[in-house]
C-alpha cells in the first residue's frame, strides 16, 4: 500500500523563510573578510615550563569560534618534558609534526591499525586522521604542529576515514635531498624540496591539505619574490643574524615589493606570509638558513587555485 503524502500548504508562511537574506552583487560578490596579517611567534612560547600545547591562534582576528593560524590550518607549539605523554585528540585529516628538539615516539590508531614511530630532533612526521595518538618523550621535547582542524570545523564535519598511512621523513633523509637539490640546482634561485606523498601522485604534496617545502637560503643569497593563493606558516629551522623575508602585497616595475614589512627568521620561531602576499627571502649572514613552511596548498592545488607566480 503506497502512502499518501499530506497536502502541502502554500497559502501560509514556512519557519523556514526566516532566515531567507539576499544581497546586492556588486556590494556582495567580494565581501571584505578578515585580513591575515604578519604575525610572528617566538621560541620562548615553548623552551621551558610543563608539557603543554600552545596553539598559534589568531582567531580573534580572523573572527572564528574556533582556534586557526589560517582559515584552514592551526599551527601549534609542544612541549613535552623526559618522561611525560602528551595524548593529542584533535579531529584533522592531516597533521604534521616537526621534531625541533628531543626524543621519544608516537602511538596511534588509523584505519584499523596500531602504530609506533620512534622520533629524534629534525625528523618530520605526516600523520592522516588517527585515534589514540599519544606522544611520549624520553627527552625533553618541542614539536611544532600544524593540521586541519578549522578547515573540518568550517565545513561542521568529522573525517571517516584515513586517506593514507604515517610517513616518516628523517632529518637525514630531509638532510641529504636538501643538499642534492642544491648540488643539482647549481645557480638557480630556489634550493628546496618539496616533501611528497605517493598517495597525493597529481597534487605531489605532503598530504591532501598540507604542503610542504624544506627550503635551503644559503649565505649571501637573495631569493627573487614570489607569491601564491595559500597562507604559508613558516617555521625558521636555522638562521643566522640579518636573514629576513620581505612581505608586501604589490611589486614595481622593477620585480621590488612596494613597502614590505620585514618577518625575520629566528631559529625556532614562526611568522604567517599572508596569501596573494609578494615575499622574498634575504640572507645577509655568513651562515646557510633552512625554512620550513606548511601551507594549505594541497587543497589549493587540487582546487587549481594555487596560482604560484615569480620574478624571473
Amino acid at each position: 500500500m503506497v502512502a499518501t503524502a499530506p497536502k502541502i500548504r502554500h497559502d501560509k508562511p514556512q519557519p523556514w523563510e526566516s532566515q531567507a537574506e539576499f544581497q546586492d552583487y556588486m556590494s556582495a560578490v567580494n565581501p571584505v573578510m578578515p585580513e591575515i596579517g604578519v604575525e610572528s611567534f617566538p621560541p620562548s612560547l615553548y623552551q621551558s615550563g610543563d608539557s603543554r600545547v600552545l596553539p598559534l591562534d589568531i582567531s580573534a582576528s580572523l573572527k572564528t569560534p574556533y582556534p586557526c593560524t589560517s582559515p584552514n590550518l592551526l599551527a601549534s607549539f609542544v612541549r613535552i618534558n623526559a618522561g611525560d605523554v602528551m595524548p593529542l585528540t584533535v579531529a584533522a585529516t592531516s597533521h604534521m609534526f616537526y621534531i625541533i628538539s628531543g626524543r621519544g615516539e608516537s602511538h596511534c590508531q588509523f584505519a584499523g591499525q596500531s602504530a609506533t614511530i620512534a622520533w629524534k630532533t629534525g625528523d618530520l612526521i605526516a600523520m592522516p586522521t588517527v585515534s589514540d595518538l599519544r606522544h611520549q618523550a624520553s627527552e625533553d621535547t618541542a614539536m611544532y604542529w600544524v593540521c586541519d582542524a578549522p578547515l573540518l570545523q568550517y565545513l561542521g564535519v568529522t573525517p571517516s576515514k584515513a586517506r593514507f598511512q604515517p610517513v616518516l621523513y628523517t632529518q637525514e633523509r630531509l638532510d641529504a635531498a636538501l643538499q642534492q637539490a642544491r648540488v643539482s640546482g647549481g645557480r638557480s634561485n630556489r634550493n628546496g624540496v618539496l616533501l611528497s606523498n605517493p598517495n597525493f601522485p597529481q597534487t605531489m604534496t605532503l598530504t591532501h591539505t598540507l604542503w610542504s617545502l624544506y627550503n635551503a637560503l644559503p649565505a649571501g643569497v637573495m631569493q627573487k619574490p614570489h607569491r601564491h593563493n595559500s597562507v604559508a606558516i613558516d617555521y625558521c629551522v636555522a638562521a643566522g643574524p640579518d636573514t629576513y623575508t620581505l612581505i608586501g602585497k604589490e611589486i614595481d616595475a622593477k620585480g621590488n615589493i612596494i613597502d614590505p614589512v620585514k618577518a625575520p627568521w629566528i631559529p625556532g620561531a614562526v611568522f604567517i606570509t599572508p596569501p596573494g602576499y609578494w615575499h622574498s627571502h634575504h640572507n645577509k649572514s655568513e651562515m646557510d638558513a633552512v625554512v620550513l613552511p606548511i601551507q594549505d596548498a594541497g587543497l589549493l592545488t587540487n582546487m587549481q587555485l594555487l596560482d604560484f607566480q615569480y620574478i624571473q
